[in-house]
């Protein structure tokens, strides 16, 4: 899904003040100088935002362009959403609302999300610190970047935009069961001591909430966020291995983010998830993912230079 191994492009604050996003070589908009100076611009936006003196959510004034590009993703993911989103997802994308004609505001989002889950969005520039980005998640809140992928590709991004923040996971946070699974994923790893129990909670989510896979009437449905706001991810993903919902295997799993994940969970239903992958977040701490690492070494699952 994601193409840059970084996930986020980096982002720099010059001494002038000017802000600099370092986009990869394989990025569309890499030598579009015009792309270039407003994602810097949406960046400081949310970089210079006073999040701390209680500051409302920077508005970022969209082009037509940028409209536009959310206008066609935004109906191209519908028409796949009908056939692939479980049900679970598109009935909380219904309550939601989101705009298709325009791109929200994030505090619009938030405004919407209220009154359905309690939670929140605010605005980052792009990377958030693992810690902090699960410390808000554990307060349902959901920090999201708020540029739009490169007008000469639509339907890709080789990074993390606002409409994988908003359409995929806003949609999924409407649901007040998702919504809970990933508030109780930021608790559990804020209590991590240890930097190796707080990735394999990470990577529980990651095959979970990012791209889970659930059986729904006969035929395999996705409510992962990282598959539902792909365009392409959703015709690969029902090729790939299917496994059960198995912890070990999804915290200690090596993946590669460059790519369509050839590997993903499936739970039997949405009670199957909250049973395994939600109890999980609810009640882990140093030692259950220690004895989870140490049950993959006992089934060779566990490649321990890849999670050094």
């Amino acid at each position: 899904m994601f193409e840059d191994g970084q996930l986020y492009s980096p982002v720099t604050m010059h001494d002038d003040g000017s802000v600099e996003v370092h986009l990869a070589d394989s990025h569309p908009g890499k030598d579009d100088p015009e792309y270039l100076r407003r994602r810097g611009e949406i960046a400081a936006a949310a970089l210079t935002w006073d999040r701390a003196g209680g500051a409302p959510l920077p508005t970022i004034d969209y082009t037509d362009a940028e409209h536009e590009i959310w206008r066609v993703v935004s109906a191209e993911l519908a028409a796949k959403h009908e056939r692939h989103a479980h049900s679970e997802y598109l009935s909380a994308k219904s309550a939601l609302g989101l705009p298709t004609d325009h791109v929200p505001q994030l505090h619009e989002v938030g405004e919407r999300l209220e009154p359905l889950t309690g939670w929140s969005y605010i605005a980052a520039p792009g990377l958030v610190p693992l810690r902090d980005f699960y410390g808000d998640l554990g307060r349902s809140t959901f920090s999201s970047t708020q540029y739009l992928r490169h007008a000469s590709r639509p339907l890709y991004t080789p990074e993390p935009d606002i409409i994988h923040e908003v359409i995929g996971h806003g949609n999924q946070l409407a649901s007040p069961r998702f919504a809970a699974i990933t508030q109780a994923a930021g608790a559990a790893l804020t209590r991590m001591e240890s930097e190796t129990a707080a990735k394999l909670v990470a990577d529980v989510f990651w095959f979970s909430m990012e791209f889970g896979v659930m059986h729904e009437d006969g035929d395999l449905k996705a409510y992962g966020a990282g598959i539902l706001s792909s365009y392409g991810e959703m015709d690969e993903y029902a090729h790939m291995e299917i496994r059960e919902l198995d912890l070990a295997d999804m915290g200690t799993l090596n993946y590669d983010i460059t790519a369509y994940q050839p590997v993903l969970f499936a739970a039997h239903d949405l009670g199957h998830l909250e049973d395994v992958v939600g109890a999980f977040f609810d009640s882990a701490d140093d030692e259950a993912c220690e004895r989870l690492r140490a049950e993959a070494r006992r089934r060779g699952l566990l490649d321990e230079v890849a999670h050094a």
